[in-house]
């Protein structure tokens, strides 16, 4: 059994309106966070789990459902005596985030309601270092547009959008100050977008911008389940390689916000030259570029970075299956080189769950048996400390979910954002309840 969660509760009430208006907020998350997490549950569940009073719970649902953020269903048995409670739920398909990943290979979008559904995936293939940045932002931002299209045709008010970018990204600024693969340094990427969706679109979609490996882990927790998600190591593979670390259910970022770059760990020191100008990161023995190398002749179409990443992919992992030797051979190296560089993070970390993202995932059935191997002789603990090594299941999206996952956060923390429908003739009141 894992940890049950811990829901914030906002702190009894002792100045002013201002502060009730607070209070609301932060009870209204409350609620909103406990029945995404545990899902559907009667008032009286919800009181009881989250330590608000009843009258109280029963006024913020009725709020959440006027926003249309909460829907309110048939009696809710639970085998108990007394009158079975009346059922709440997420009213999942009428809010939406959006999230960008903007990749060496490939410009990414997804929508993702509050219920977890995906309503709309896009990708285009692009060379992003080749094309620029501006070619990359202008792909972004048409895939912005069209992602807000599919939300609004589905019924659903996009409330922010993320972008995912592969380096090192100053959240506060919006700015990537440096990602060697995309051969980019001190882009200001939310200003830059903001221009193109026209400064307008940017007030009624708020952005941001964050490390593509933080954002993969968030969206990998949210569908880890309550063990993994507490301790989880993401691994991306890409052309470059990061990590996204979860400790105790957060994400660990560093002291100014650059960690995960794992890798950039000196593996080799006499080895191949590295994006960022190094030579023997942890990237030229298992990054994309690398596998391709061994795998693929220059002209051969898994090297086409014209061509879909998931295609090519699945071309490689037919070649392996088929026996084809130098296939074989490639995968062999990257996975034992990737065993290797794991083996440091999981003696350093010790997560309870390793989740192999990006082309690691989709070659995962060849790449996993070296890895495990070097993780059972490198690891000093028992068992590789308990640490499970799993495949994504999100494919080449997780980056988008997670920063359209990012995106929904906000109306977690503040459901005021979205407003109730015209016309529903609900009147918001402060309730001098609304504490313990």
């Amino acid at each position: 059994m894992g940890q049950p969660l811990v829901l914030p509760v906002a702190p009894p009430l002792t100045r002013g309106p201002a502060d009730q208006v607070a209070v609301r907020r932060t009870n209204l998350g409350v609620v909103l966070r406990h029945l995404r997490h545990g899902g559907p549950s009667s008032r009286a569940g919800v009181a009881a789990a989250t330590g608000l009073n009843k009258a109280t719970v029963s006024s913020l649902v009725g709020e959440l459902v006027e926003r249309g953020l909460l829907v309110e269903r048939g009696a809710l048995h639970r085998g108990t005596v007394g009158r079975p409670g009346q059922e709440v739920a997420l009213a999942g398909g009428g809010t939406a985030g959006v999230g960008v990943e903007v990749n060496v290979g490939y410009v990414a979008a997804v929508v993702l309601d509050l219920g977890g559904r995906v309503v709309h995936a896009a990708r285009t293939p692009l060379d992003v270092p080749r094309a620029g940045v501006d070619a990359a932002l202008d792909e972004a931002a048409r895939l912005v547009d069209g992602a807000c299209a599919a939300a609004a045709a589905a019924g659903a008010r996009p409330v922010g959008a993320t972008v995912a970018v592969p380096g090192l990204v100053e959240q506060a600024e919006g700015r990537v100050a440096y990602a060697p693969n995309l051969r980019w340094a001190d882009v200001p990427v939310l200003d830059a977008l903001d221009r193109r969706l026209g400064g307008s679109v940017r007030r009624g979609l708020p952005l941001g911008v964050d490390n593509e490996a933080n954002l993969a882990a968030l969206a990998e927790a949210a569908v880890a389940g309550p063990d993994g998600a507490a301790h989880l190591l993401h691994l991306t593979g890409e052309v470059g390689v990061g990590a996204g670390l979860v400790v105790d259910g957060r994400l660990l970022r560093g002291a100014a916000g650059f960690g995960g770059e794992v890798g950039h760990m000196p593996l080799d020191p006499a080895g191949d030259l590295c994006g960022c100008g190094r030579r023997g990161c942890w990237e030229t023995l298992v990054g994309l570029a690398a596998l391709l190398r061994a795998a693929a002749d220059p002209g051969d179409p898994v090297r086409d970075p014209s061509l879909d990443l998931e295609a090519r992919l699945a071309l490689l992992a037919r070649r392996a299956d088929a026996g084809d030797a130098r296939t074989a051979e490639a995968l062999a190296r990257v996975g034992t080189a990737l065993g290797v560089g794991a083996s440091i993070l999981v003696n350093v970390l010790n997560p309870r769950l390793v989740v192999l993202g990006g082309y690691f995932a989709a070659l995962g059935e060849h790449l996993m048996p070296p890895l495990l191997d070097e993780l059972r002789v490198r690891v000093v603990a028992p068992g590789a400390g308990g640490a499970r090594v799993v495949r994504s299941t999100l494919g080449l999206t997780a980056a988008a979910r997670g920063g359209a996952q990012v995106a929904l956060d906000a109306v977690l923390d503040d459901p005021t954002l979205v407003t109730a429908p015209a016309g529903s003739g609900t009147v918001l009141t402060l309730d001098e309840e609304d504490h313990r």
